[in-house]
């Protein structure tokens, strides 16, 4: 698939997510993908646990609100996303710690959508919660969870359809200015 694709035909599939196993070869290559993101200053302050087994995911998903914790306990795996910020660089006061997560978890989907899997970015939980059930440092921060799934349909294509149907975007020229803010 070809990165603006990827791009384009992400999105979060939430309710359409099978059971069916995801090898251990495909959670490894959507790992990797995400650790060749770009970082300040090469710090890489990312860390992943990647949850399998009714038993651990379903004491994850108790750790998540109620909204997130169906999403969760439908995934064979979940990948908790995690920051050390003290590993992060920070310039003035502003730390990067959370983008540079952030960019490894684009490429963590991006990853996940060439491969047919599905995601869903999770931020609602109780991080003390999600810490206690997987032995996370307290220095260390809990950013986001996805789960990572086969499609409940045919094909990733067939299962994002509706999704993406429904999406709607801001008009470009809402969000691009030229020169300055607000544009001519």
């Amino acid at each position: 698939m070809e990165t603006l694709d990827a791009i384009r035909l992400r999105c979060s599939l939430k309710t359409k997510l099978s059971e069916r196993e995801v090898p251990p070869d495909a959670v490894e290559a959507v790992l990797r993908a995400a650790c060749l993101a770009p970082s300040a200053r090469n710090s890489q302050p990312w860390r992943f646990v990647v949850v399998r087994g009714r038993e651990a995911i379903d004491a994850l998903a108790a750790a998540a609100l109620p909204e997130a914790s169906a999403v969760i306990r439908r995934a064979p795996v979940i990948v908790v996303a995690c920051a050390l910020p003290a590993v992060g660089v920070t310039v003035g006061d502003r730390p990067y710690f959370l983008y540079d997560v952030g960019s490894a978890v684009q490429n963590l989907l991006l990853a996940a959508t060439d491969r047919g899997l599905a995601t869903h970015l999770i931020a609602s939980f109780d991080e003390a919660a999600v810490k206690r059930v997987l032995r996370i440092p307290d220095d260390v921060r809990v950013v986001v969870l996805t789960p990572l799934a086969w499609p409940d349909a045919a094909s990733y294509q067939e299962a994002a359809a509706e999704r993406l149907s429904q999406r709607t975007r801001l008009p470009f020229e809402e969000v691009v200015f030229e020169g300055f803010w607000g544009g001519a």
